[in-house]
């Protein structure tokens, strides 16, 4: 992890408080299941540790109108596919578990990895050899002594797994059988590097080293596939541009350096037949000032441009996807990278937790980030994992070596042998505990943003049995209500300050429509007027309105009068059966009185009708005719303005 930020971005303090390991802890301990009928099952934790996980029964859905700013639910949009949800199983975590007491380990085993009585965690980022969460020195799997070259890994040897890291992998597979296992390493040999240390440098450029330290990496998958332990994703450097590690096994690794071993690896694994696949980069969603401040002149392009760099060379044909932290920028960069590359996988695969100044508000803290920024932020940017860091540590936030003083992991186990669910734990939970391999995330409104706006954050998933998952958060500290909407039937809900819940419903609401959403990745749109002149609202431009974001918006920055208009260019000419103007959080600025005009080419128009808003949905139901572009203009006054922060088209589905 970069340890000269390890704040995890922005202005956000915490992460773990302790909250004692205990079968009263949840009243969710089996696999939830949600009610049959036209109802939602929810599940909630709390700030103040009042509520962890707790099952807070069900809500109906109804035909009335909702009450609050609404979640719209969208099934007929769907994103990436889920791959899991966890933590990496370090030296560190390996040993403070191997220390409990058989019964309770295999009792701390089960909470943190079975799908039906515990938190079911799914995914494990492994590291290859040491990083800084170590209990004893520094190693590779291939030390020797200094002078010494060993390109052919003669020498290799995953000894110093056997005591405790392989069986507790192999106790984590048959607790839960669809975990899957990624591994990373912190540093190659220290003999392959220009400093000859684990701690800095970088590799020696010359293809024996390349092509040595892609063997090793093969080496290492074979390894722990013999010892009963597949591996299914590989990176080749963790955090490749933390030039400067704090006394932890570290390497610099330049996007050229890195594609010069993918391009070794890639074919090793297919010679092998091992279907391992490969993610680039591992590091953060921009890059840290430190790094960018050390950066060799020739390599410049690097700067915040490392994955773009990668999946743009030759190694890309063996690039399955990229992996990002979170210790600087922002989940968007996943969204813009996917974007440019949208056939390439993204996966989030490390976030540490840190003690808050106030030890006291530890907890709070965590899951609140936690929450917006990577059960919420990172699916909602594309991620098909969320991986926190460390999944066990003691009292002291060890032990390691370098690095992180104030680091905490998804339990914590005390020297007594007691074991605490972190906020990590029930935040994971939320996701872990109801979103099932290979489920997708579907399309649902979301009006929070991860930078904190005290808004509702939310993100939505279909299980492969066909049931839905909602996970929402209240970002403000004041409890808030807000209602969700699929299939034109709805409920609403209060979460308390700070909350964090998930809701789950077997199948939809009602009979799905006989309709389905247009993406709008292609839209664009214009307006009159453009946007507010008051310099307060200068971003609420036109093409906010259709960037499928229901955070940004269009609107007015005035009152309404007749003649302001917005007009959506929908690409090309679609039969287009609804269509729908969101307010957003701002929902007293709906459209008064409007008409509606469409054209399949800009010039010749033709009239769809009229009408009044009364919230925050508008909806215009059009003839099924085909129109590319929609105008919607303003025909009275009021005093609100007019707000639009989304726009939906709908299809006929036959």
């Amino acid at each position: 992890m970069d340890t000269h930020l390890f704040r995890r971005a922005a202005a956000v303090s915490g992460t773990i408080a302790l909250a004692v390991l205990s079968a009263s802890a949840l009243t969710a301990s089996a696999t939830p299941t949600a009610s049959r009928g036209s109802t939602a099952h929810v599940w909630i934790t709390t700030p103040d540790r009042a509520q962890l996980l707790r099952d807070a029964g069900t809500v109906s859905f109804g035909t009335a109108t909702p009450k609050y700013e609404t979640l719209v639910v969208d099934p007929t949009r769907g994103y990436q596919t889920m791959t899991g949800y966890g933590a990496s199983l370090t030296d560190s975590s390996a040993t403070v578990l191997e220390g409990l007491s058989p019964s309770k380990r295999d009792a701390t085993m089960r909470d943190l990895f079975d799908p039906r009585t515990g938190d079911g965690l799914n995914f494990l980022r492994q590291p290859i050899g040491a990083s800084d969460f170590v209990a004893g020195h520094d190693y590779t799997y291939d030390d020797i002594p200094a002078g010494q070259t060993d390109y052919n890994q003669r020498q290799f040897t995953i000894q110093h797994d056997r005591q405790a890291i392989l069986p507790l992998l192999r106790d984590a597979l048959r607790i839960n059988r669809h975990i899957t296992i990624m591994a990373s390493p912190w540093s190659p040999p220290a003999w392959m590097k220009t400093n000859g240390s684990l701690v800095g440098g970088r590799l020696i450029d010359d293809p024996r080293i390349y092509r040595s330290f892609a063997l090793y990496l093969v080496k290492f998958v074979q390894a722990y596939e013999r010892a009963g332990v597949p591996v299914d994703y590989l990176t080749v450097q963790n955090e490749p541009q933390n030039r400067t590690p704090s006394g932890y096994p570290g390497t610099d690794m330049s996007a050229a350096q890195e594609e010069k071993v993918i391009l070794a690896l890639g074919p090793m694994l297919r010679a092998a037949h091992l279907d391992t696949k490969i993610l680039g980069y591992d590091h953060n969603w921009a890059e840290h000032p430190n790094d960018i401040a050390n950066t060799p002149p020739d390599e410049q392009s690097d700067t915040n441009n490392y994955p773009q760099e990668l999946l743009a060379s030759p190694a890309s044909r063996y690039l399955g996807g990229t992996a990002y932290h979170c210790y600087y920028g922002d989940p968007s960069a996943m969204t813009a990278l996917h974007k440019q590359f949208p056939s390439k996988d993204i996966f989030f695969t490390e976030c540490s937790g840190s003690q808050s100044g106030d030890p006291t508000q530890t907890f709070s803290d965590t899951l609140k980030f936690d929450a917006r920024t990577l059960e919420i932020g990172t699916p909602r940017n594309w991620a098909k994992s969320v991986v926190n860091w460390n999944l066990a540590l003691d009292q002291s936030g060890g032990p390691h070596v370098g690095g992180c003083g104030t680091c905490t992991g998804v339990v914590t186990v005390a020297s007594d042998g007691t074991v605490t669910r972190n906020a990590e734990y029930y935040a994971l939970g939320h996701l872990s505990r109801f979103v099932r391999p290979a489920a997708t995330h579907i399309a649902s409104t979301s009006f929070g943003t991860p930078s904190w706006n005290g808004q509702i954050t939310d993100v939505a998933f279909r299980n492969p049995d066909g049931s839905t998952v909602l996970v929402a958060h209240n970002e403000n500290d004041n409890p808030q209500s807000f209602s969700v909407s699929e299939n034109g039937q709805s409920f609403d809900y209060t979460l308390p300050g700070g909350a964090l819940a998930t809701f789950v419903w077997p199948s939809a609401p009602s009979p799905a429509p006989d309709e389905r959403a247009l993406d709008p990745a292609t839209w664009t749109a214009t307006a009159n007027p453009t946007g507010p002149s008051d310099p307060c609202c200068s971003g609420d431009v036109a093409t906010h309105a259709v960037d499928d974001d229901a955070t940004t918006r269009w609107s007015t920055g005035t009152g309404q009068t007749p003649g302001q208009y917005l007009q959506v260019d929908l690409g090309r000419p679609h039969r287009v059966s609804r269509f729908v103007l969101d307010t957003g959080a701002s929902t007293g600025d709906y459209p008064r009185a409007y008409t509606v005009t469409t054209s399949t080419d800009g010039t010749h128009w033709t009239d769809a009708g009229s009408g009044s808003g009364t919230g925050q949905l508008t909806s215009v139901a059009l003839n099924g005719s085909p129109v590319r572009y929609v105008r919607v203009t303003l025909t009275n006054s009021a005093g609100s303005w007019w707000s639009v922060a989304d726009v939906r088209a709908y299809l006929p589905r036959s």
